[in-house]
C-alpha cells in the first residue's frame, strides 16, 4: 500500500464516543445523555464532526465483556477509528489490567488516540499516558474499596440480626425492607410444615414433589436451611436472627439425621435400578440424573465430576430416559419363567402371600387418605391435595377389586410358582421389595445405544 493510500485512509477514520451505564454509574448521576452531551461538546469546541457514539447500558465496566465496546475494539482494529473520547477515565474500564490493556495493546497499537474529558488527558502527549496509568490505579482501589465496605457492611448486617436483602428470600419468610429483617409468610409457612410433617414420616424427595409441586431438588434446600431456626448465616457463619423461628432444633436435628442416613443409603433408595446399569462401550456405570421433569441415565465417563468412575472420557453412548430402560427390564422380567426351588433358594424365603401384600397397600392408601384430606381442612394446597386424592381413591378401588377376585380364586401357595406373578403384585410392593428383587435376580444391565441386554444372577428359561 502506498504512502498517500494511508493517508487517505487516516483522513476517512473516525473518532468515537464510548459511553457507559451501570446502575451505580446512574446513582452518581453520569446517564446516558449526559455523558454524551458533554463529549460532543468537546468535540465542537475542536470541530471534530465525523464521529459515531458506541453505548453499553447497563454493563458493569469490571470488565470488557460489552457488546459495543468489543464492537469498538474490532473497529479499532479495522482502521475505522483513530480517538476513543469517554466522558471519565472509569466509563471505559474500572480495572486498571483493562485500562492498559486498551491502551497499550489497542489504541497505541492501532494508532488510536484515547481523550478522558473529566480528566483532561490526552494519549497522544506523553504526560497523558503517564497519568492515565496512576490513574487507573486509583480507580481499581476505589472499587475494591467498595467492595470491601459492601463486604463488611452486610457481616455488620448478620451480626446485629437483619437480613442482608436482595434476592434469595428463604421460602417461608417475606423480606420487609423498611425493618431489615424477614417476616413468617403464613401460607407458605404451612406448606414447609406439610413438608417438615411428611419427610419426618419417611417421605422421600420425590413424593414431597408429587405432592406440594415444587421441584425436588429444591426441597432439601428449604427444609435444611438454617434461617429457619431463626438464625442468619453469612459466610460459613451464623448469628442469632430477629426474625421468628419456624422450627425446633429437636426437629432441625431429626432432619439432618433423616439426610444421613439417605446419603449412607445412596441412590438405590431412590433408583429402581441404580448400579445395575453399564456402558457397553467403554464398560463404566450408568447414572441416574434429573433434567427438568424428566431423569435420564448416561454414562459416568461422560460426568466429569467424579473422575474415578470415567472409563474413556470419549465415549459416546446414548443417553436414555429411565422408564425407557425400567421399562423394558421389567417387561422382561415378567416374561420370563425361572426354576422356583432356585428362586426360593436365592431369596432364602418359602412364599410372599399376594393377599397379605395387597391388604398392607390398602391401609397405607387408607392412612395416606385421612392425612390428606386434614390437609384439605387445614387450608393447605387444597387443589393439588384435592388432585392426589383422587389418584388414591382410584389405586384404592383398583386394590380392593384384586382383593375380590383373589377371594374368589383359590389362595395361592406360592406367589413365586411362576414368576410371570410378578406382574400381579408389582405395583403394590414397596420400593424396597422391588429393589430386593432387582437386587438378587438381576447382575448387570448392559446398554449399547438404543440396545439392552440383561445379564441374570439366576437360571432363567
Amino acid at each position: 500500500m502506498s504512502i498517500s493510500a494511508v493517508k487517505t485512509n487516516k483522513l476517512k477514520r473516525k473518532k468515537a464516543i464510548y459511553v457507559r451505564v451501570s446502575t451505580d454509574a446512574q446513582v452518581e448521576g453520569y446517564s446516558i445523555d449526559a455523558q454524551i452531551e458533554l463529549v460532543t461538546a468537546y468535540l465542537k469546541s475542536k470541530e471534530w464532526n465525523d464521529y459515531v457514539i458506541y453505548t453499553d447500558p447497563g454493563f458493569s465496566g469490571k470488565d470488557l465483556n460489552r457488546p459495543k465496546m468489543q464492537e469498538l475494539i474490532q473497529d479499532i482494529k479495522e482502521g475505522k477509528i483513530d480517538c476513543v473520547l469517554v466522558f471519565k477515565l472509569d466509563r471505559i474500564s474500572r480495572s486498571q489490567k483493562d485500562t492498559l490493556y486498551l491502551i497499550e495493546e489497542v489504541f497505541n497499537k492501532y494508532d488510536c488516540g484515547f481523550i478522558s474529558i473529566r480528566e483532561n488527558f490526552d494519549t497522544t502527549t506523553p504526560f497523558g499516558k503517564a497519568m492515565i496509568g496512576i490513574l487507573s490505579v486509583f480507580a481499581q482501589l476505589e472499587r475494591e474499596t467498595i467492595l470491601e465496605r459492601t463486604r463488611l457492611g452486610l457481616k455488620k448486617r448478620a451480626e446485629e440480626g437483619l437480613w442482608r436483602g436482595g434476592g434469595k428470600v428463604p421460602f417461608a419468610y417475606n423480606y420487609d425492607k423498611n425493618k431489615g429483617r424477614l417476616i413468617v409468610n403464613p401460607e407458605k409457612k404451612e406448606i414447609f410444615d406439610m413438608m417438615k410433617s411428611l419427610r419426618m414420616q419417611g417421605y422421600s424427595y420425590p413424593q414431597l414433589e408429587e405432592l406440594t409441586g415444587i421441584d425436588e431438588s429444591m426441597i432439601q434446600g428449604i427444609l435444611l436451611n438454617k434461617t429457619n431456626l431463626g438464625l442468619v448465616p453469612y459466610k460459613g457463619e451464623t448469628f442469632k436472627g430477629k426474625h421468628e423461628a419456624i422450627i425446633t432444633e429437636e426437629e432441625y436435628e431429626q432432619l439432618l439425621e433423616i439426610e444421613k442416613n439417605r446419603r449412607k443409603n445412596g441412590g438405590a433408595k431412590h433408583y429402581l435400578l441404580s448400579g445395575k446399569i453399564y456402558c457397553a462401550k467403554c464398560g463404566a456405570k450408568y447414572r441416574y440424573q434429573k433434567w427438568g421433569k424428566r431423569i435420564i441415565c448416561y454414562c459416568y465417563s461422560q460426568q466429569k465430576s467424579k473422575p474415578k468412575l470415567i472409563k474413556n472420557p470419549n465415549c459416546d453412548n446414548k443417553r436414555l430416559d429411565s422408564f425407557i430402560i425400567e421399562e423394558s427390564v421389567l417387561k422382561n422380567l415378567f416374561a420370563m419363567d425361572i426354576d422356583e426351588n432356585k428362586f426360593k433358594q436365592t431369596f432364602g424365603l418359602s412364599k410372599i402371600d399376594k393377599e397379605e401384600e395387597l391388604k398392607a397397600r390398602l391401609e397405607k392408601i387408607n392412612k395416606q387418605l385421612d392425612n390428606l384430606v386434614g390437609f384439605i381442612a387445614d387450608g393447605i394446597l387444597i387443589n393439588e391435595t384435592k388432585e392426589k386424592i383422587g389418584h388414591l381413591v382410584k389405586e384404592r378401588k383398583q386394590v380392593e377389586e384384586t382383593l375380590e377376585t383373589i377371594k374368589k380364586e383359590q389362595k395361592l401357595k406360592t406367589t413365586f410358582t411362576s414368576i410371570k406373578n410378578l406382574s400381579v403384585v408389582w405395583n403394590y410392593m414397596s420400593f424396597e421389595e422391588q429393589r430386593n428383587i432387582i437386587e438378587h435376580l438381576i447382575d448387570k444391565i448392559i446398554v449399547d445405544n438404543n440396545r439392552l441386554s440383561i445379564k441374570w444372577k439366576i437360571s432363567v428359561s
